[in-house]
C-alpha cells in the first residue's frame, strides 16, 4: 500500500521539526564562525514509518550552500541530539536526519531573469542544463 498524500502526524512531526531546526542550524552556523549566512528550512518530509526526516535547506548566499551541507551532514548526531532535547516533550523518537539543498529558489530565479530577457534559454540552452529531460 502506498501513502501518497501524508497522514496528519507526519505532518505535525514535520512542522515540528522544521521550526526547531532554523533555530538549531542558524545558531550552529554563527558559532561556527559563518556570518552572514542565512539558513532556511524549506520542508521537512517524514517518512510513513517516522522513521526518517528529510530536511530541505534554502542556504544563502549560494555558493556557500555546499560547504555548509557537507558540515550540517557531518554534525547530523550533534543536530539530532540537540533536536531531541527540545522536542522530547512532543516527540517519542526522534527520526533520523537527512539533509539536502532545495534549489527551487535557484530555479525560480533563473525562469524570472529567462522572462526578464537578461539571460535567454532559448538562444543560449546551457542555461537551463539541470532540468533537461535525457
Amino acid at each position: 500500500m502506498s501513502n501518497i498524500e501524508e497522514s496528519q502526524r507526519q505532518k505535525k512531526i514535520g512542522t515540528v521539526l522544521q521550526q526547531d531546526l532554523v533555530d538549531v542550524l542558524q545558531k550552529a552556523a554563527t558559532q561556527g564562525g559563518m556570518r552572514g549566512v542565512l539558513i532556511s528550512v524549506s520542508k521537512v518530509k517524514v517518512t510513513v514509518d517516522l522513521s526518517v526526516a528529510k530536511v530541505y535547506l534554502s542556504i544563502f548566499p549560494n555558493n556557500k550552500a555546499q560547504e555548509l551541507l557537507e558540515g550540517i551532514r557531518s554534525n547530523t548526531p550533534l543536530i539530532r541530539h540537540e533536536l531531541a532535547q527540545r522536542t522530547k516533550n512532543q516527540l517519542r523518537r526522534m527520526p533520523n536526519l537527512e539533509f539536502f539543498v532545495d534549489d527551487s529558489l535557484e530555479y525560480i530565479d533563473q525562469i524570472e531573469k529567462s522572462l526578464k530577457g537578461k539571460e535567454n534559454p532559448i538562444s543560449n540552452p546551457d542555461l537551463l542544463d539541470k532540468r533537461k529531460q535525457s
